[in-house]
């Protein structure tokens, strides 16, 4: 029995006016795309991975075909009165391993959803988001309230570890490396350079220029004071986590740089998180995770100072935790589940996109993977593929379910019908598999990052290349971008200007000033224009003329004088 496969969405068309054709088997192409008109149906933000699968409409049903569902389309914007939505709720995740779509961590779109087939699986989104939020509120109250207290009364609760101190000591980070296998411990050397040279590149400088009246304007450029960076544990380790985190930090010349990262069962901190630690430049390592840590670095605690900002993924309790204390202190974005485009046509080896496809998948049973191609024959080989893989897979479990539950396979008749679909996907990772891929990078407007070509896997950005790998998920692309050194300065901007200037600008100042009705504003910049006109003096309501000082300097002269 194979694995199961993911949804398949035909990026089928037709003519103008024609009735909708079902398309399940057998199939008819017609000359006008009708794709991205009915993926700009779905509401922003959302993906279509599991919004258009296994719906139903009036003009076709739904058959069972080697992909759990294939779905024509209509031209149009679809009725969604004429949908129904099938499939149950997800079960809300324990606190191992949720995960949140930060869709439904941005409060943007909550009940009254502009999709209302969508009941099912938004509902236990939207389930799982108010728990986590009821439960990190409260958690945040405790560490407000008590401390390093509530700090080890949560530690206890939910990592089975009693921690009397949280401070890891300087000794354990500068003895890790020991401790590290040497392969690993020298990969980490290696990616921590490259990526510090990425970073570098991004540092900026205060910048100022002077008009010809001699006014300056500029923006003086600062690092933050302090940064906390949150570390999951758990599922697994991360070290790529501290070295993406923590050296544009670094880079951008922040002093205190503060790791919190949950205990293993012993109390201890994975070496090669340490080690990762000490290559980035972070100052302070603590022992405590889950929402509890992100209260503790926005408010503090007895053993934890506050911070400015706060970056790092984690789970739904983490993200809902950060999504509370944002404001108070700032933070990087609320990361979802990790997801991944593949765009691939027939010179594409199959081979290797299925397993970049699974790459993604092995992360999280939420995490997406979308593969759009131009064949159903090639789609049928990376599935074939993706079996082969799975053989050997050591997250055959999490992958299944992933590719299951989260993966999409798009048929596109055409490159550009293949663009606009990653551009409504905006994907976290986007590889392009296809010659000329480089030449299309002007079409592609929604990508956390690219990865161009067969030689350029996913994971070289994960842990070697670079650039940073903290990247915008959940169709965040659209807007936001990765992880950098901007992320970890403040810009103040500068502004002087000479007598010249302020003359110049006086008249502009003073009229939309009084349009908005500002008296003051107007006045302030009418006084020292009177100032420059007078030689230093100027008139009162009154008719009194005053010099710089506030002075009278005559009686009874006209205020035009």
């Amino acid at each position: 029995m194979g694995t199961p496969s993911p949804k398949r969405m035909i990026a089928y068309t037709r003519s103008t006016g024609a009735t909708a054709t079902s398309v399940m088997g057998s199939h008819r192409r017609c000359p006008q795309p009708i794709w991205m008109t009915t993926m700009n149906a779905i509401p922003a933000g959302r993906k279509p991975n599991s919004d258009m699968a296994g719906i139903s409409s009036a003009h076709g049903s739904r058959k069972q075909a080697r992909c759990r569902h294939r779905t024509a389309v209509c031209p149009s914007p679809p009725d969604f009165s004429a949908f129904r939505h099938e499939r149950a709720a997800r079960p809300s995740p324990s606190r191992d391993n949720a995960s949140m779509n930060p869709a439904a961590m941005s409060g943007s779109r909550e009940a009254g959803t502009p999709y209302p087939g969508y009941s099912g699986v938004w509902a236990g989104m939207i389930q799982t988001r108010r728990q986590a939020l009821a439960a990190a509120t409260d958690i945040i109250e405790q560490v407000r309230e008590r401390g390093d207290a509530a700090l080890r009364e949560f530690t206890e609760r939910f990592d089975g570890v009693a921690v009397e101190s949280f401070r890891v000591p300087q000794s354990a980070i500068d003895e890790a490396r020991s401790q590290v296998d040497p392969a690993t411990a020298a990969a980490l050397e290696q990616a921590a350079a490259q990526i510090r040279e990425f970073h570098e590149r991004q540092l900026q400088q205060s910048w100022f220029a002077v008009r010809e009246d001699g006014a300056l304007t500029g923006a003086k450029v600062s690092p933050l004071e302090s940064v906390g960076i949150y570390v999951p544990g758990g599922r697994a380790l991360y070290p790529s986590t501290v070295l993406m985190n923590a050296l544009p930090a670094s880079v951008a010349g922040v002093e205190r740089i503060a790791c919190v990262t949950p205990p293993a069962k012993d109390g201890s901190v994975d070496p090669a998180i340490l080690e990762a630690c000490r290559l980035s430049g972070v100052t302070e390592v603590y022992t405590v995770g889950g929402a509890q840590a992100i209260a503790a670095l926005a408010y503090g605690t007895e053993s934890i100072e506050p911070v400015s900002k706060i970056t790092g993924p984690g789970n739904a309790y983490v993200a809902a935790a950060k999504k509370i204390v944002s404001g108070d202190v700032g933070i990087d974005m609320i990361a979802g589940p990790s997801e991944v485009c593949v765009v691939a046509d027939d010179t594409a080896d199959p081979a290797l996109v299925a397993i970049d496809l699974m790459a993604q998948a092995e992360h999280d049973p939420l995490a997406a993977c979308y593969l759009v191609t131009f064949s159903e024959g090639y789609a049928d080989e990376v599935e074939r593929m993706v079996d082969e893989h799975m053989k050997s897979s050591t997250r055959a479990e999490i992958t299944a379910a992933s590719l299951a539950d989260q993966g999409l396979i798009v048929v596109c008749d055409t490159l550009d019908q293949a663009m606009g679909a990653v551009n409504i996907i905006a994907p976290e990772h986007l590889e392009l598999h296809f010659d000329g891929a480089f030449e299309q990078l002007g079409a592609i407007r929604n990508a956390g990052a690219i990865f161009v070509g067969e030689w350029t896997p996913e994971a070289v950005g994960d842990y070697a290349a670079g650039p940073n790998h903290t990247l915008p998920t959940g169709g965040t692309a659209r807007y936001a971008s990765p992880l950098s050194v901007d992320d970890f300065i403040k810009k103040s901007s500068v502004i002087q200007y000479t007598p010249a200037a302020l003359g110049r600008d006086a008249d502009i100042v003073m009229a939309i000033a009084r349009h908005e009705g500002l008296w003051a504003h107007a006045r302030s910049v009418e006084m020292r224009k009177e100032i420059l006109e007078r030689g230093g003096r100027f008139a009162t309501g009154a008719g009194e003329i005053l010099d710089v000082a506030g002075e009278a300097v005559s009686e009874g002269v006209d205020a035009d004088e």
